[in-house]
């Protein structure tokens, strides 16, 4: 694969990266290219189907901030998916500077975005759990709209920060990323000039963005668990708490794989291991959220049997399961 240079002010400005993607060995592309083809229609078509099921039928603000999240969760996948699903089938493992940077951008704003909604959605069980005669006057479409709009402008601004950081920032003649999509950390590994600026940038964000937000979820349940066992009927603690299972099992699979992955890197060396890992926080984890939503709340899956029934057969939504 032919490596291309440009000339900027006297400085060697490298044009494109590689990514080194899963494995070499022409054999195994066919399968990568189905497996993740499939995943990536099934998150499409998991997460839409949540969409329009809570647009059509679902009011709540639960559910208004589950759409946010779908809706995160599908951009979240298409900023490296179809990229890597295209260099699997063209065989090349090329991608441009800008391209490179404009995938970090995004895949930040998304990841971010993931994290204060799952936050945001903490909160609203909190509330609807600690204070259920005040929930309708705390959680009004004001607030909501608010905590929305709110968690989309500081995903962009944190991932402007530290994407335009990279702009300082000069690379040599190693452009190889042992990656499936240009992740910060392995682009940092390239770079030539001093990254003390970038890595602080990283920190601090990850800070104010990730673990800020952990611990205010982290206290919502906290908060949760102490009301909920106050209620005198195990019938009366299994309602309070079923409310929340859902969005408790999404959290643990979000930061259970992405933490595994920091923890990976830390622990080893391997980017081998952080790849692999990697797959379970930006593919999978998407994937499974929609599963994990409709499996036993019966008003999305009334919704979702609705949204079925007027695009197939309602035996055929039946039979997935939607009954």
């Amino acid at each position: 694969i032919p490596v291309h240079y440009m000339e900027l002010e006297n400085d060697t400005q490298i044009s494109e990266f590689l990514l080194l993607g899963f494995s070499e060995e022409p054999e195994l592309q066919p399968f990568l290219f189905g497996l993740f083809l499939f995943m990536y229609l099934v998150t499409i078509l998991g997460n839409l189907l949540i969409i329009l099921a809570v647009n059509s039928h679902l009011h709540t603000p639960m559910y208004f901030f589950l759409a946010n999240l779908s809706f995160a969760d599908i951009c979240f996948t298409s900023t490296t998916i179809p990229k890597m699903l295209l260099n699997i089938q063209t065989q090349s493992k090329t991608i441009t500077y800008e391209g490179c940077l404009s995938q970090i951008f995004f895949f930040i704003v998304f990841g971010c975005l993931d994290n204060l909604l799952l936050t945001v959605m903490a909160y609203d069980r909190f509330v609807a759990i600690c204070h259920p005669l005040h929930y309708l006057v705390i959680m009004n479409p004001q607030l909501c709209g608010l905590l929305a709009l709110g968690s989309w402008c500081v995903s962009v601004m944190g991932s402007l920060l530290e994407t335009l950081t990279l702009l300082r920032l000069s690379f040599c003649t190693n452009m190889k990323i042992p990656h499936f999509f240009c992740d910060l950390p392995e682009v940092l590994k390239l770079a030539c000039s001093d990254t003390l600026i970038n890595n602080i940038v990283v920190y601090s964000t990850t800070g104010l963005l990730a673990v800020i937000p952990f611990h205010g979820i982290l206290f919502s349940y906290y908060q949760i668990v102490s009301s909920v066992l106050s209620i005198s009927s195990a019938a009366g603690k299994y309602k309070a708490f079923s409310t929340c299972l859902s969005h408790l099992l999404v959290v643990s699979l979000f930061y259970g794989t992405g933490l595994g992955v920091y923890l990976s890197s830390a622990v080893t060396s391997s980017s081998r291991m952080s790849l692999v890992a990697s797959v379970m926080y930006t593919i999978v984890t998407p994937m499974l959220n929609p599963f994990i939503y409709s499996l036993k709340n019966r008003d999305m899956k009334g919704a979702l049997r609705s949204v079925l029934g007027r695009v197939v057969p309602v035996s055929i939504g039946t039979i997935i399961g939607f009954s």
